[in-house]
């Protein structure tokens, strides 16, 4: 297992929920961070609760700009002189079904969960392949492997960056540049409640699945621990994570598992 202790971590999605407990937990373990979200207040926040906020630097960014996204790994690199780590945990969530949903929502899910993820990540691209050394870690989630009602679009998204990524590994190996795909299920954060509906506006209604998951901090320190062994994907949560066994060798018995839960 390698130690991450002095390695510069860049997070995206850090303000809230599994980036922020990330946060926490890195810095806890002697890492230099770089966090980004949208909201630059929310990121200063997390920052002051760091144990050691010196170590801690703050880049606002917007997935869905894809033209500024350009020039954030130059400006991240100015921090730090150095970059280990990208953990891509930025994104959003859907709750809808396919009839009621507008195709600007299903834009809106491929711009931040997909294409804003690989665009930050094909910019830092270079950057690793110069030095001979970089992880792309990328929180999907098990909706990544497979899929359920009223997510459509999140899992268009996530499984999408399964395909991007496992692409990436093969081809930068021999750069040795690293690939984890993290794959949480249900984890206790403002996920459901920040989901877009069908027409484009937030749920604001938390689902009693996401309450009923694991904690975000639960969730960090398995990611974590996925990081420090260089794991090709992890697979997060409670008895929800066993879907992707069922999908590979009983996908019907998972199909009528899914129908059966109503999960919202």
């Amino acid at each position: 297992m390698e130690s991450i202790k002095n390695k510069v971590i860049w997070i995206t999605g850090a303000s809230s929920g599994i980036g922020e407990a990330l946060s926490y937990q890195l810095n806890n373990l002697g890492c230099r961070l770089i966090l980004s979200a949208r909201r630059e207040a929310e990121l200063e926040r997390v920052k002051s609760n760091c144990s050691f906020p010196e170590q801690v630097t703050v880049l606002p960014l917007d997935l869905a700009n894809f033209k500024a996204l350009e020039k954030m790994p130059e400006k991240a690199l100015t921090f730090h002189n150095q970059i280990d780590i990208l953990i891509n945990n930025g994104g959003i969530s859907q709750r809808s079904l396919i009839r009621e949903t507008s195709f600007e929502v299903y834009q809106q899910m491929i711009n931040v969960n997909y294409l804003g993820t690989i665009q930050l990540s094909r910019c830092l691209l270079p950057y690793f392949i110069e030095n001979k050394s970089g992880h792309f870690v990328t929180v999907t989630s098990l909706m990544g492997k497979f899929s359920s009602p009223y997510r459509s679009g999140y899992c268009g998204a996530k499984h999408a960056l399964h395909g991007f990524f496992d692409s990436l590994r093969m081809e930068h190996e021999k750069d040795r540049i690293s690939v984890t795909l993290a794959c949480p299920g249900f984890v206790q954060t403002n996920v459901s409640k920040n989901a877009l509906v069908g027409d484009g506006t937030t749920s604001k209604q938390e689902d009693s699945a996401t309450k009923n998951g694991i904690t975000a901090t639960r969730c960090a320190k398995e990611i974590i621990e996925a990081i420090m062994e260089k794991k090709f994907e992890v697979y997060i949560g409670g008895k929800e994570k066993y879907g992707v066994y069922l999908k590979r060798f009983f996908p019907k018995l998972l199909h009528k598992l899914v129908l059966k839960s109503k999960v919202r």
